[in-house]
Protein backbone atom coordinates (compact mmCIF):
# COMPACT_ATOMS: atom_id res chain seq x y z
CA UNK A 1 0.00 0.00 0.00
CA UNK A 2 1.19 3.48 -0.84
CA UNK A 3 1.29 5.75 2.22
CA UNK A 4 1.62 9.49 2.57
CA UNK A 5 4.72 9.93 4.76
CA UNK A 6 5.57 13.55 5.62
CA UNK A 7 8.85 14.49 7.37
CA UNK A 8 8.87 13.38 11.00
CA UNK A 9 6.60 10.37 10.44
CA UNK A 10 8.12 6.87 10.51
CA UNK A 11 8.05 5.45 6.99
CA UNK A 12 7.08 1.77 6.69
CA UNK A 13 10.27 -0.31 6.59
CA UNK A 14 11.43 -3.89 7.14
CA UNK A 15 9.90 -4.16 10.61
CA UNK A 16 6.58 -2.87 9.27
CA UNK A 17 6.66 -5.42 6.45
CA UNK A 18 7.39 -8.31 8.82
CA UNK A 19 4.56 -7.26 11.12
CA UNK A 20 2.21 -6.89 8.13
CA UNK A 21 3.05 -10.40 6.96
CA UNK A 22 2.36 -11.79 10.43
CA UNK A 23 -0.90 -9.85 10.66
CA UNK A 24 -2.00 -11.32 7.33
CA UNK A 25 -1.78 -14.82 8.83
CA UNK A 26 -4.09 -13.95 11.74
CA UNK A 27 -7.77 -14.83 11.51
CA UNK A 28 -9.99 -11.79 11.99
CA UNK A 29 -13.68 -12.20 12.68
CA UNK A 30 -16.02 -9.68 11.02
CA UNK A 31 -16.06 -6.47 13.09
CA UNK A 32 -13.13 -7.62 15.22
CA UNK A 33 -11.83 -4.81 17.39
CA UNK A 34 -8.18 -4.06 16.51
CA UNK A 35 -5.68 -1.58 17.92
CA UNK A 36 -2.45 -0.34 16.37
CA UNK A 37 -0.15 1.44 18.83
CA UNK A 38 2.66 3.74 17.64
CA UNK A 39 0.77 3.77 14.36
CA UNK A 40 2.95 6.19 12.34
CA UNK A 41 1.41 6.29 8.87
CA UNK A 42 -1.48 4.09 10.02
CA UNK A 43 -0.61 1.33 7.56
CA UNK A 44 -1.26 -1.57 9.98
CA UNK A 45 -4.58 -0.15 11.14
CA UNK A 46 -5.60 0.35 7.52
CA UNK A 47 -4.64 -3.26 6.69
CA UNK A 48 -6.90 -4.47 9.52
CA UNK A 49 -9.75 -2.17 8.45
CA UNK A 50 -9.55 -3.47 4.89
CA UNK A 51 -10.26 -6.93 6.31
CA UNK A 52 -13.43 -5.72 8.01
CA UNK A 53 -12.05 -4.89 11.45
CA UNK A 54 -13.20 -1.98 13.61
CA UNK A 55 -9.74 -0.47 13.67
CA UNK A 56 -8.28 2.01 16.16
CA UNK A 57 -4.86 3.66 15.75
CA UNK A 58 -2.91 5.58 18.40
CA UNK A 59 0.22 7.70 18.23
CA UNK A 60 1.78 10.23 20.60
CA UNK A 61 2.83 12.39 17.64
CA UNK A 62 0.27 14.86 16.36
CA UNK A 63 1.83 14.76 12.89
CA UNK A 64 1.63 10.96 12.82
CA UNK A 65 -1.99 10.94 14.00
CA UNK A 66 -2.93 13.44 11.28
CA UNK A 67 -1.04 11.38 8.70
CA UNK A 68 -2.85 8.19 9.72
CA UNK A 69 -6.21 9.98 9.28
CA UNK A 70 -5.19 11.19 5.83
CA UNK A 71 -4.01 7.74 4.75
CA UNK A 72 -7.18 6.09 6.03
CA UNK A 73 -9.24 8.56 4.01
CA UNK A 74 -7.13 8.02 0.88
CA UNK A 75 -7.63 4.25 1.20
CA UNK A 76 -11.34 4.72 1.97
CA UNK A 77 -11.00 2.93 5.29
CA UNK A 78 -12.79 3.66 8.52
CA UNK A 79 -10.13 4.01 11.22
CA UNK A 80 -10.55 5.71 14.58
CA UNK A 81 -7.32 7.65 15.09
CA UNK A 82 -6.44 8.94 18.57
CA UNK A 83 -3.48 10.95 19.78
CA UNK A 84 -1.94 10.18 23.15
CA UNK A 85 0.73 8.41 25.17
CA UNK A 86 0.70 4.72 24.24
CA UNK A 87 -2.42 3.12 25.81
CA UNK A 88 -3.82 6.21 27.58
CA UNK A 89 -6.37 7.08 24.85
CA UNK A 90 -7.95 3.58 25.03
CA UNK A 91 -8.00 3.08 28.80
CA UNK A 92 -10.71 0.59 29.74
CA UNK A 93 -11.15 -0.78 26.20
CA UNK A 94 -10.26 -4.29 25.09
CA UNK A 95 -9.33 -5.53 21.66
CA UNK A 96 -9.25 -8.82 19.77
CA UNK A 97 -5.93 -7.97 18.11
CA UNK A 98 -3.25 -5.44 19.03
CA UNK A 99 -0.30 -4.62 16.77
CA UNK A 100 2.70 -2.57 17.90
CA UNK A 101 5.80 -1.34 16.07
CA UNK A 102 7.30 0.75 18.89
CA UNK A 103 10.59 2.60 19.18
CA UNK A 104 13.13 -0.08 20.15
CA UNK A 105 16.58 1.17 19.05
CA UNK A 106 19.10 1.54 21.89
CA UNK A 107 20.14 5.18 22.21
CA UNK A 108 22.90 6.98 24.07
CA UNK A 109 21.79 8.21 27.50
CA UNK A 110 20.25 11.68 27.44
CA UNK A 111 18.60 13.91 30.00
CA UNK A 112 15.98 14.85 27.40
CA UNK A 113 13.25 12.54 26.08
CA UNK A 114 13.36 11.61 22.38
CA UNK A 115 12.18 14.32 20.01
CA UNK A 116 11.85 14.98 16.30
CA UNK A 117 12.51 11.96 14.04
CA UNK A 118 14.16 10.15 16.98
CA UNK A 119 10.74 9.86 18.61
CA UNK A 120 10.05 7.01 16.16
CA UNK A 121 13.05 4.85 17.13
CA UNK A 122 15.02 6.04 20.21
CA UNK A 123 14.16 3.85 23.21
CA UNK A 124 16.73 4.43 25.95
CA UNK A 125 20.13 2.77 26.52
CA UNK A 126 18.71 -0.78 26.36
CA UNK A 127 16.01 -0.13 23.75
CA UNK A 128 13.27 -1.12 26.19
CA UNK A 129 11.79 2.26 27.12
CA UNK A 130 8.43 1.40 25.55
CA UNK A 131 8.77 -2.37 25.24
CA UNK A 132 8.53 -2.85 29.00
CA UNK A 133 5.46 -0.60 29.19
CA UNK A 134 3.78 -2.49 26.36
CA UNK A 135 4.45 -5.88 27.94
CA UNK A 136 3.04 -4.63 31.24
CA UNK A 137 -0.10 -3.16 29.66
CA UNK A 138 -0.85 -6.00 27.22
CA UNK A 139 -3.24 -8.05 29.40
CA UNK A 140 -5.46 -5.04 30.08
CA UNK A 141 -5.72 -4.34 26.34
CA UNK A 142 -6.68 -7.82 25.16
CA UNK A 143 -10.13 -9.35 25.09
CA UNK A 144 -10.54 -13.03 25.96
CA UNK A 145 -8.20 -14.98 23.67
CA UNK A 146 -7.03 -11.71 22.12
CA UNK A 147 -3.65 -11.57 20.35
CA UNK A 148 -0.74 -9.14 20.63
CA UNK A 149 1.72 -8.85 17.73
CA UNK A 150 4.84 -6.92 18.76
CA UNK A 151 7.85 -6.32 16.53
CA UNK A 152 11.29 -5.48 17.90
CA UNK A 153 15.00 -5.89 17.24
CA UNK A 154 17.26 -8.58 18.65
CA UNK A 155 19.34 -5.67 20.00
CA UNK A 156 16.60 -4.84 22.53
CA UNK A 157 16.42 -8.25 24.23
CA UNK A 158 13.69 -10.47 22.78
CA UNK A 159 14.00 -12.88 25.72
CA UNK A 160 13.14 -10.09 28.15
CA UNK A 161 9.94 -9.33 26.21
CA UNK A 162 8.89 -12.98 26.12
CA UNK A 163 9.54 -13.36 29.85
CA UNK A 164 7.68 -10.15 30.72
CA UNK A 165 4.62 -11.21 28.73
CA UNK A 166 4.65 -14.67 30.31
CA UNK A 167 4.84 -13.12 33.78
CA UNK A 168 1.73 -11.12 32.92
CA UNK A 169 -0.15 -14.32 32.17
CA UNK A 170 0.09 -14.37 28.37
CA UNK A 171 1.29 -17.24 26.21
CA UNK A 172 4.13 -15.73 24.21
CA UNK A 173 6.30 -17.03 21.38
CA UNK A 174 8.29 -15.81 18.39
CA UNK A 175 6.03 -15.84 15.32
CA UNK A 176 8.44 -14.48 12.69
CA UNK A 177 12.10 -13.53 12.23
CA UNK A 178 14.06 -11.69 9.59
CA UNK A 179 17.69 -10.59 9.39
CA UNK A 180 18.43 -7.28 7.71
CA UNK A 181 21.43 -4.94 7.32
CA UNK A 182 21.84 -1.97 9.62
CA UNK A 183 20.08 1.14 8.41
CA UNK A 184 21.52 4.65 8.78
CA UNK A 185 20.64 4.98 12.50
CA UNK A 186 22.24 1.69 13.59
CA UNK A 187 25.22 2.22 11.29
CA UNK A 188 25.92 5.56 13.00
CA UNK A 189 25.60 3.91 16.44
CA UNK A 190 27.46 0.69 15.61
CA UNK A 191 30.62 1.65 17.53
CA UNK A 192 28.67 2.56 20.66
CA UNK A 193 26.56 -0.62 20.38
CA UNK A 194 29.74 -2.72 20.15
CA UNK A 195 31.16 -0.99 23.23
CA UNK A 196 28.02 -1.97 25.15
CA UNK A 197 28.24 -5.56 23.95
CA UNK A 198 24.98 -5.37 22.01
CA UNK A 199 26.65 -5.99 18.65
CA UNK A 200 29.51 -8.46 18.04
CA UNK A 201 32.70 -7.08 16.44
CA UNK A 202 32.29 -6.74 12.69
CA UNK A 203 28.56 -7.41 12.72
CA UNK A 204 26.39 -5.14 10.58
CA UNK A 205 23.01 -6.88 10.71
CA UNK A 206 20.16 -7.14 13.18
CA UNK A 207 17.40 -9.69 13.52
CA UNK A 208 13.84 -8.41 13.55
CA UNK A 209 11.40 -10.48 15.55
CA UNK A 210 7.61 -10.52 15.82
CA UNK A 211 6.37 -11.77 19.18
CA UNK A 212 2.87 -13.23 19.32
CA UNK A 213 1.23 -13.27 22.74
CA UNK A 214 -2.23 -14.68 23.47
CA UNK A 215 -4.49 -13.76 26.39
CA UNK A 216 -5.91 -17.23 26.89
CA UNK A 217 -9.12 -17.34 28.91
CA UNK A 218 -10.87 -20.63 29.54
CA UNK A 219 -14.62 -20.72 29.01
CA UNK A 220 -16.49 -20.67 32.34
CA UNK A 221 -18.19 -23.87 33.50
CA UNK A 222 -21.90 -23.70 34.35
CA UNK A 223 -23.40 -25.40 37.41
CA UNK A 224 -24.61 -28.26 35.19
CA UNK A 225 -21.01 -28.95 34.18
CA UNK A 226 -21.38 -27.68 30.62
CA UNK A 227 -19.06 -25.03 29.17
CA UNK A 228 -20.61 -21.62 28.83
CA UNK A 229 -19.95 -19.46 25.78
CA UNK A 230 -17.47 -16.64 26.09
CA UNK A 231 -18.83 -13.13 26.17
CA UNK A 232 -18.14 -10.82 23.26
CA UNK A 233 -15.11 -8.57 23.49
CA UNK A 234 -15.38 -5.36 25.48
CA UNK A 235 -16.66 -2.04 24.26
CA UNK A 236 -19.94 -0.17 24.24
CA UNK A 237 -20.55 -0.68 20.53
CA UNK A 238 -19.91 2.97 19.66
CA UNK A 239 -17.31 3.71 17.00
CA UNK A 240 -16.22 7.15 15.96
CA UNK A 241 -15.99 8.30 12.37
CA UNK A 242 -12.74 9.98 11.28
CA UNK A 243 -12.94 13.75 11.64
CA UNK A 244 -14.22 15.61 8.59
CA UNK A 245 -11.48 17.01 6.40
Amino acid sequence: MRMVTPPGVYAPQGDTALLMETLAREELEPNARTLDLCTGTGVLAIAAARRGARATAVDVSGVSAATARINATLHRCRVRVLRGDLTAPVTGERFDLVTVNPPYVPARPSARPPRGPGLAWDAGPDGRLLLDRICHAAPSLLAANGVLLLVQSSLSDVTASLAALERRGLRASVAARRTQPFGPVLTERAGWLRERGLVPPGASTEQLVVIRAVHEVAAPVRPDGRTAGLAASGGDGMFEDPPAR
